[in-house]
């Protein structure tokens, strides 16, 4: 007999199962509970400090079935790392039942990232007979807010932003249904028990109504509405109206970067853009990323929204908020991040009101708590592949699987640009959320309070931390100004390479293509246009652009006509060619910048591709000065001729390292500007300049160390073209190609590439 009396058969048998990975607020446990009721099966599942733990108790076969299935037929959500399974004593029992979480031990299971309104939550929605129709803050356990409202973990209700707001007794009920699709759902809530929705004008007043319909009406009249989101609060406006988009980015501080904007639903996504299969898929996978998009001609947008841009991007409605507004708006309208330009986005009420309150005319807001400010993942596909240029929303936390464990417990704290930190411990890197620019208090305190939460909600205790080499960067200073743990400096560009590494699961040696604006160089000037051989511990640098001055500093960046007087410089010296329009726009100026350059004063060498790009982006006409960075590149991309079968060439010139002669790729563009040919021929033949240089070059170092496999890495290889022309002409080569899969090419990859080589070379030492 069983302990509640059932006659038992003759045989059973009982095993504890252990399953991690990232299976908490995914509705495993309701998963796992139906799953072993179907089978026939006694025991219970629980969370703990590490993933979920379950015993299962019954026939042999039906035990079998059990640990079979289980992984095989999880939530659609769930990341499984692992799954054990060990036979236990059997203790008679054949009920099955959800058990409170175990918070003992240290904590090692992966928080969920937020999962867009799943098709039955929309159902609902829209459904005038059920009791949550039109509630923005509809959810179950396979869909809503998860890492943005998470405080600890295991992952429960009182663990979460959620646990001010008290179920009803209708929610609870389904709550505690094994049947219902609320089964376990931490943040179940409905219009009589959950957050509410609240527009208020910009003097803090109620404006009262609907306030989704309100709203709507607001846009409509050339208003802009900050609207509260998961992650942090957006700032929103009518897409076709260009005088609104124009008085946003003119309160924003954002001059001409693009904006992203939100549609509908696909049908509405197809009628401004080109949508692929795989970009078609993107969309609408419950991530719901931003994706960039070709822009079809002759749409209803104002060209202020993208100006110069053959891409948009487009995100769907991601929660019940943005499926209502969508609706009621009933067009496109911008949704960019709630922040003045360079600054983290705004995701508390008090810090939105003090810092929007100069942008928005009203305030879409709520009041659930947001805990962990997150933004807007962006993606693109190159060829059938993803390329992450943002990764944040629905991506953070979900860690990073190495093929190697991490020796130590790792913190890695990223670049100046792009920031993003990372902590690592065993096989598991979390990389967080995009965390910005460190320029300002704002960005700072979001990259310190990244690093907190992460190492307290995963448990880790850094032994070695990892950082730039460039000492003025604030992660830097952050980091050699912590006590008692191992400092490990990170050449920028190897930190490159070794991410791209780790995101394929390889050691190494590869030749690694690291291209991109700045980045500190071991030998003191600014790196930027490398070809290493190196793997995750070691770098060595064979070769590079040729250097040229990078005059005024900083003051180069911003103003890319500059880089074209540098590398004119390099390429004609004083016997520049007669006609130029780029010298003729900057004649009051032109001389002393390059005496400046001459002189070497506040001029430091650069290799860098980025400045490259720069340099012919004003040569050719497309940009003089930039308003945010890669801004020349982008649009000298924009510009070329994808259909252009002609290229450039450059030499590479003998030495250790060896270079490439940018100049000559300069002279080639001059020459062509002098006969009159177009400027879309011109950019294209540049970037396939760019590509031959970079197949010379591998090929190269091919010869002389017999490494045939190529990492690609670097803010440069954010360009669409670039990327496809230069894999495709490499494996024509005969060279296998690596390049990113699960984190960013640019700057926002660079802690996880930091980590990695902190793992190796602490593996490596003695």
């Amino acid at each position: 007999m069983s302990v509640d009396g059932t006659p038992q058969p003759a045989t059973r048998v009982r095993v504890r199962v252990r399953v991690e990975g990232v299976v908490q607020g995914v509705g495993f446990r309701p998963y796992v509970y139906g799953l072993a009721t179907t089978l026939g099966l006694g025991g219970f599942v629980g969370n703990d400090a590490r993933g979920v733990i379950a015993e299962v108790e019954g026939d042999p076969a039906a035990v079998d079935m059990f640990v079979a299935r289980l992984p095989a037929e999880a939530p659609a959500m769930a990341v499984i790392d692992t799954v054990s399974a060990r036979p236990v004593t059997a203790s008679g029992h054949t009920t099955f039942e959800i058990v409170a979480s175990d918070a003992v031990g240290a904590r090692d299971v992966p928080v969920s990232p937020d999962v867009a309104t799943c098709d039955d939550c929309l159902a609902e929605l829209h459904d005038p007979s059920d009791r949550r129709f039109r509630y923005p803050f509809i959810n179950c356990t396979n869909c809503g807010p998860r890492y943005t409202i998470v405080r600890d973990v295991p992952y429960d209700r009182r663990a979460t932003t959620m646990a001010g707001f008290a179920m009803c007794d209708d929610c609870a009920r389904e709550y505690h249904d094994p049947s219902d699709r609320r089964f376990h759902a931490q943040p179940v809530c409905c219009p009589a028990c959950g957050p509410r929705l609240t527009l208020l004008s910009a003097d803090g007043s109620d404006v009262g109504g609907d306030p989704v319909v309100e709203t709507a009406r607001l846009l409509r009249d050339g208003l802009i509405v900050a609207v509260k989101g998961l992650g942090g609060y957006h700032l929103a406006v009518d897409a076709t109206d260009a005088g609104a988009v124009t008085r946003l980015r003119s309160r924003k501080h954002r001059e001409e970067r693009p904006l992203a904007v939100m549609v509908a639903d696909l049908e509405a996504a197809v009628s401004l853009c080109e949508v692929g299969a795989h970009e078609q898929a993107l969309l609408t996978w419950p991530t719901a990323p931003i994706v960039l998009l070709p822009r079809r001609q002759n749409t209803a947008l104002a060209e202020p929204v993208a100006p110069r841009n053959r891409s948009l991007g487009v995100m769907l409605p991601y929660t019940p908020v943005h499926h209502l507004l969508a609706a009621a708006f009933g067009g496109p309208f911008v949704l960019t991040s709630g922040n003045v330009s360079d600054e983290p986005i705004a995701y508390s009420d008090d810090d939105a009101r003090s810092r929007l309150g100069a942008i928005a005319d009203a305030f879409l807001t709520h009041d659930r708590p947001i805990h962990m400010r997150v933004d807007d993942s962006v993606i693109r596909v190159i060829g059938d592949r993803p390329l992450l240029v943002r990764r944040s929303r629905g991506y953070a936390p979900q860690p990073v699987m190495t093929a190697v464990p991490f020796p130590r417990h790792v913190l890695a704290v990223g670049a100046e640009l792009k920031n993003t930190v990372c902590v690592a411990k065993g096989r598991r890197a979390y990389l967080s959320q995009h965390i910005g620019d460190l320029e300002n208090y704002e960005t700072f305190a979001s990259f310190t309070g990244a690093i907190e939460h992460l190492t307290r909600l995963f448990d880790v205790t850094p032994a070695v931390v990892a950082h730039d080499l460039h000492p003025d960067y604030l992660s830097t200073k952050y980091a050699v100004e912590l006590h008692g743990v191992d400092l490990v400096g990170v050449q920028h560009h190897h930190a490159h390479i070794a991410s791209c590494l780790a995101d394929n699961s390889e050691a190494g040696p590869v030749i690694g293509v690291a291209f991109d604006g700045t980045g500190f160089g071991e030998d003191g000037t600014i790196w930027g246009g490398e070809i290493l051989v190196a793997d995750l511990a070691t770098y060595r640098r064979v070769g590079h652009i040729a250097t040229v001055p990078l005059p005024g500093g900083a003051a180069a960046i911003r103003e890319p006509w500059r880089m074209a007087a540098s590398h004119l410089d390099a390429a004609y010296g004083d016997a520049v060619p007669d006609g130029l329009a780029v010298v003729a726009r900057h004649r009051d100026r032109w001389d002393a910048v390059r005496s400046v350059a001459s002189a070497g004063v506040n001029s430091p060498p650069t290799s860098s591709a980025g400045r490259l790009f720069d340099a012919v982006a004003a040569l050719v006409g497309v940009r003089d000065e930039v308003s945010y960075e890669g801004q020349a590149a982008v649009e000298l991309e924009q510009v070329a001729d994808p259909d252009e079968a002609g290229g450039y060439r450059a030499a590479l010139l003998d030495g250790d390292p060896f270079t490439i002669a940018g100049a000559d790729l300069v002279r080639a563009v001059v020459e062509d500007l002098q006969r009159g040919t177009p400027r879309p021929a011109i950019a294209a033949r540049f970037h396939r300049g760019v590509v031959a240089a970079i197949a010379a070059g591998c090929g190269r170092v091919r010869a002389a160390t017999g490494v045939d496999v190529v990492a690609l890495s670097g803010g440069v290889f954010q360009n669409v073209l670039l990327v496809r022309w230069t894999v495709a002409r490499l494996q024509a080569d005969g060279f296998r190609v690596l390049t990113h899969v699960r984190v960013p090419p640019n700057d926002g990859g660079i802690s996880f590439g930091q980590a990695a080589v902190a793992a190796a070379r602490d593996r490596a030492a003695p």
